[in-house]
């Protein structure tokens, strides 16, 4: 998988925006379970009352708290307050540090104030007592040390409150509306929550566009990449992987890369960034319950590890089960008609059950282990939710916390489960993604046998005649224990039809594949005019070949684009030639459309001959120095094969021509006839010559011409 992580460079700008994007939607994420703290807290319980250090307050009572204050204290109040003309003390505009602060320095006095009233002694008596000597400030400060011990642990709290309380009843002696203060707080509180909200929900969509333009920009390069590397494969590599497991790893295996990118990218990044986050959060609240967390981890990781360790195996084995299944379906549907004829049906239908049923046990068994993993992690969540609510309510109780502080971290709790949870999800999907890159990798890297030397010589000929030489050429299939063609020698001349024939199995198609380099010779070489074709590059020997397979091909789109296909620079008049040589353009021109008539794939719309034909003008629309046809003539009649074989040497008078033909009336006319017999060449010449020395040939004329014919022939 790291391998194929080098093709996310490409993307690197937009990978950087997704994890910029993901930050401010983490810090959104991370941010509205403390608005909902404060909703509760402040908004609710507190009125809306956020700060011990209040908005206004009137000159008497700051004179009265100003009493249970220390020099340094009081100097820090009225360097954040004004005294206006109405007697009221106006707070300044200050950070939230310094109000924090002032939140510690109005605490106290307010809490001692507060407390002294409620036992019937008003300010001024107190001050009174302080003028007389009766007490003194360090006794008064040592009471209010003893009343924060006696409150414990839940001093800072109980100061705090009582702190709030004695704010909201100064606000209602002044005559300050608290419902509206009150609905202040909410409504502004609430609308930076839903601006936060909005935020995360652009943050989100956009993380979620870029992610999946970059993961389809990486499975456009992976499939560019893959299928230029395919079309460099010779037949050896073609043969090792096989065309059925090309194609999986060409589409569902990228698709596989390409969804887990996506979430990686989404996820992945994301996790733990809300993780890490939320454990910072969860510490900032000072619940006492951290261990909780602790535990919802272990769970859920112990539960991960469980059904993983039952999953994995079987996602490994599922993308074999993906090729088994394409193959089959691959081979049922091409040999459809043989499967027909044989009355074949129901023993591939089984084939084709008994590949499918394993598939299908495979993607069971896996989907129930990932459906059971969300109820379990549902239940673990909900189990986390009742545990905490047990433990905060008994705090709540206690006095040593608010609703909100247990509402803020039940949520941060679940966000850090789900983190985990988000991360053992991709941990799932990153075995099949795994063995799909890996294949994916395998065809990337697999080095074509067959491939153009660094320096080339395709510009040491101005005009290249088309002299096609073998010379003592061998050759071996890989891992074949025996040659397939033994001291191959002959040589091809322009203006000259150079026929190759023998009995089934002699080489005769692989001697001629070994021209275009679909294989390499395994000794010796073949030279075209005089340079060896390894030192060509591929696409200049192609270039000068003008090559016919035994079984016509063609490709969907119309007549004129598969005639066209040897190249952009065919002319229209080009093409109506080759198919008036090729005995196509009769049936060409019955069709309505003519030339733009559709062509289905494979050509499945057209008929044999037909298909032959077209072929065949395709190479001669080339106008190429050296033709190749590979028994290319077998699915003619006798009449067409005399009148295209007629047209032909008539077009082609300066070219090289070489023909592999079963029948011999195709090749009576050749310049040179070469008969293969197991590999080796048992004659070369002429017809007539060949009738009188070559047995091996006699053999094949008497099987396939009568007495009269061989008379006739004067052999």
């Amino acid at each position: 998988m790291l391998k194929l992580i080098r093709y996310l460079k490409q993307v690197k700008w937009p990978i950087l925006a997704i994890m910029l994007l993901l930050v401010v939607q983490a810090w959104c994420d991370l941010s509205l379970p403390q608005y909902t703290s404060d909703i509760v807290d402040i908004g609710i319980q507190q009125g809306g009352i956020e700060h011990a250090a209040p908005d206004q307050i009137r000159d008497e009572t700051m004179e009265n708290l100003k009493l249970f204050m220390e020099e340094d204290d009081w100097n820090k109040v009225e360097a954040a307050y004004t005294l206006g003309e109405d007697g009221i003390w106006y707070r300044n505009s200050v950070n939230e540090s310094t109000l924090e602060e002032l939140d510690e320095v109005f605490g106290m006095p307010m809490l001692m104030l507060s407390a002294m009233e409620e036992q019937g002694m008003d300010a001024a008596t107190l001050q009174a007592m302080l003028t007389s000597g009766q007490m003194t400030l360090e006794q008064l400060e040592a009471m209010a040390d003893q009343a924060m011990e006696q409150f414990g642990s839940q001093s800072d709290m109980i100061v705090e409150q009582k702190a709030l309380l004695f704010v909201k009843e100064e606000y209602a002696a002044m005559g300050l509306d608290l419902d509206q203060i009150q609905m202040n707080y909410l409504l502004s509180t609430g609308g930076r929550m839903l601006g936060i909200a909005l935020l995360m929900a652009v943050a989100a969509i956009l993380v979620g566009l870029l992610a999946s333009r970059t993961a389809a920009q990486l499975g456009m390069s992976l499939r560019g990449d893959v299928f230029k590397t395919v079309m460099s494969f010779s037949n050896t590599e073609i043969d090792k992987f096989s065309t059925a497991s090309l194609i999986t790893r060409s589409t569902n295996d990228i698709q596989q890369v390409q969804m887990v990118v996506v979430l990686m990218l989404r996820i992945v990044i994301y996790a733990p960034i809300l993780g890490i986050g939320g454990i910072i959060k969860v510490a900032t609240t000072h619940t006492g319950m951290e261990w909780i967390i602790a535990v919802a981890v272990g769970s859920a990781l112990v539960l991960v590890a469980l059904l993983m360790s039952l999953a994995l195996p079987k996602f490994k084995r599922m993308q074999t089960l993906v090729d088994k299944m394409n193959l089959v379906s691959r081979e049922i549907l091409t040999g459809l008609p043989v499967i027909r004829a044989f009355s074949r049906e129901k023993h591939e239908e089984k084939r084709f059950d008994l590949a499918n049923l394993d598939l299908k046990k495979t993607q069971l068994f896996t989907n129930r282990v990932m459906t059971f993993m969300m109820p379990m992690m549902m239940l673990l969540m909900n189990g986390v939710s009742i545990l905490i609510v047990w433990n905060g309510g008994h705090g709540i109780d206690a006095g040593t916390m608010q609703v909100g502080d247990m509402i803020a971290f039940i949520t941060y709790t679940m966000q850090i489960v789900m983190s985990f949870l988000m991360i053992a999800m991709i941990a799932i999907f990153l075995p099949r993604a795994s063995v799909a890159a890996g294949r994916i990798d395998e065809v990337l890297q697999t080095k074509p046998v067959i491939r153009d030397k660094r320096k080339v010589k395709d510009n040491t000929r101005e005009q290249w005649q088309g002299v096609v030489a073998f010379e003592d050429v061998s050759f071996r299939y890989p891992d074949a224990g025996a040659d397939v063609l033994e001291h191959i020698t002959f040589t091809a001349q322009p203006g000259q039809t150079t026929a190759i024939i023998g009995s089934t199995g002699s080489g005769k198609s692989t001697l001629l594949n070994l021209i275009p380099r679909f294989f390499d010779v395994s000794y010796g070489r073949i030279t075209m005019d005089g340079v060896d074709i390894r030192d060509l590059s591929q696409h200049k020997l192609h270039e000068l070949l003008g090559y016919v397979p035994q079984k016509g091909v063609l490709f969907s789109g119309d007549i004129e684009s598969n005639l066209k296909f040897g190249g952009a620079d065919i002319t229209d008049q080009a093409m109506e030639e080759a198919a008036e040589i090729a005995q196509a353009k009769e049936f060409i021109d019955s069709k309505p459309d003519g030339y733009q008539t559709p062509i289905a794939q494979g050509g499945t719309n057209v008929s044999g001959g037909q298909k032959q034909r077209l072929s065949i003008a395709r190479a001669i629309a080339k106008n190429p120095r050296v033709f190749l046809f590979d028994d290319s003539f077998s699915a003619l009649d006798y009449k067409t094969d005399v009148i295209l074989r007629r047209a032909l040497n008539e077009k082609v008078k300066d070219a090289t021509v070489i023909i592999v033909a079963q029948r011999i009336s195709t090749i009576l006319h050749a310049d040179q006839i070469v008969v293969l017999d197991e590999g080796k060449i048992a004659g070369i010449g002429t017809h007539e010559e060949l009738m009188k020395n070559c047995p091996t040939y006699q053999e094949i004329a008497r099987s396939q011409l009568s007495a009269a014919e061989l008379g006739g022939e004067g052999a």
